[in-house]
């Protein structure tokens, strides 16, 4: 078998979806009898400053860790300098490492990975795979990033479509995005869909009276709305907090966030100013090993996708409140992908971004039903074991590969 390289900006120890994503996949293929290589950066996603070993095998898989500069998230320009420092780094690690044959899939941190990728491809007469978490320069268009627009823009989707049309594979994590794919030139034959996944085998529901942080964090008789994981550009708050207000005089309902995010210390400071205090609660990134206790946690999950990026970016967390057996709150776009698979299912409320008031009375009567919640947080479980399994993708993608090589 061909050995397998992957390129990512973030892999384990690091705890962001991307690595959690790499490394079930990366290990599944290894046991499995894969020679497989992670091409990464030596930081963790929330602490750029980390120095993670240039070398090191983690179940397997053996990782070949770049220097970078390590100027963090929190602002734009900082990012885009340890963007092109990456990109050089990798170009010299890849070129070194990759031989002609082997197969180099290249996911989407940073945003446009797939041409570097299809260039390192063709020098060394490898294979390319692009497996696609979102679709740049679209999203940074849409997300009115600066100097991403105009000639541009259409200068690195011009580079973007060759990487499409030059792959022996491009996987999309939804149908909507496969047919933004498709549009844009790649062959038919050359797009699969793979949805992401969860831990869905140790991620199961657990009761409130069974869960111990529900107790740590003082939730007891609380009717929980959560949020879990990052809270970034591709999303808005506003409509939650529209609700939170008119929800503000209910003692019994309260809005946990765990994780963080770009728009985190900006929901913290409008619900502060808003006299909301009292109504949030924030709680840092959990450990895996965590997780099944802290998206139990909540009674219901919101989660949020800016209507503009339908088709660009699939919200990966719906796969771990799904596995957690909690409804899905969708403020998203009606005709989305993930609105459209919560009411297909019948597990959870969609809300057109914008529209607080529809919310706050969604809200008002989950809590107020705790049955109907019951039942949604079960057919949201059902949808995930029929559809959206771990074991289920993971097979999915060693057949992808068994048909290239």
């Amino acid at each position: 078998m061909k050995r397998v390289f992957f390129l990512n900006r973030f892999f384990l120890p690091d705890h962001s979806a991307t690595s959690q994503l790499l490394g079930d996949l990366t290990s599944y293929l290894a046991q499995r009898g894969r020679d497989v290589h992670v091409v990464t950066s030596r930081q963790r996603y929330d602490d750029p400053q980390a120095d993670l070993p240039a070398q090191e095998t983690i179940a397997g898989v053996h990782v070949h860790r770049v220097a970078t500069t390590r100027f963090g998230r929190s602002a734009l320009l900082g990012r885009g300098i340890d963007y092109l420092s990456f990109y050089a780094s990798l170009w010299r690690r890849a070129g070194s490492l990759v031989g002609r044959g082997d197969i180099l899939i290249a996911m989407t941190d940073p945003p446009l990975t797939s041409v570097l990728a299809l260039g390192a491809a063709r020098r060394r007469g490898a294979l390319l795979v692009n497996w696609l978490q979102d679709v740049y320069p679209e999203v940074a268009v849409e997300l009115r990033v600066p100097l991403v627009k105009g000639p541009v823009s259409t200068l690195l989707a011009y580079a973007r479509d060759s990487s499409l049309k030059s792959a022996a594979a491009n996987v999309a994590v939804g149908r909507l995005m496969a047919e933004r794919i498709l549009a844009r030139g790649a062959e038919r034959k050359s797009v699969h869909v793979i949805e992401n996944w969860s831990d869905d085998e140790n991620i199961v529901p657990v009761r409130p009276s069974d869960n111990p942080l529900r107790r740590e964090w003082s939730l007891e008789g609380k009717f929980v709305v959560g949020y879990s994981g990052n809270l970034g550009r591709a999303h808005e708050f506003d409509t939650v907090l529209a609700a939170a207000e008119r929800l503000r005089n209910d003692p019994h309902l309260i809005f946990l966030f765990i994780g963080g995010g770009h728009h985190v210390e900006a929901l913290a400071q409008a619900a502060r100013q808003c006299n909301l205090s009292s109504n949030f609660k924030f709680i840092g990134y959990q450990d895996r090993a965590l997780l099944k206790y802290s998206l139990s946690v909540p009674d219901v999950h919101w989660i949020s996708l800016r209507p503009e990026l339908e088709g660009l970016i699939v919200p990966s967390k719906v796969y771990g409140i799904a596995a957690a057996g909690r409804p899905i709150v969708a403020v998203t776009a009606k005709a989305g992908e993930i609105a459209q698979a919560v009411e297909r299912h019948n597990c959870g409320v969609v809300i057109e971004p914008g529209d607080g008031e529809a919310l706050a009375e969604a809200l008002a009567q989950l809590s107020a039903d705790p049955e109907r919640v019951g039942e949604m947080g079960r057919r949201a479980r059902t949808m995930l074991e029929t559809q959206f399994t771990r074991r289920h993708a993971l097979e999915r993608w060693k057949a992808l590969l068994n048909t290239i090589g």
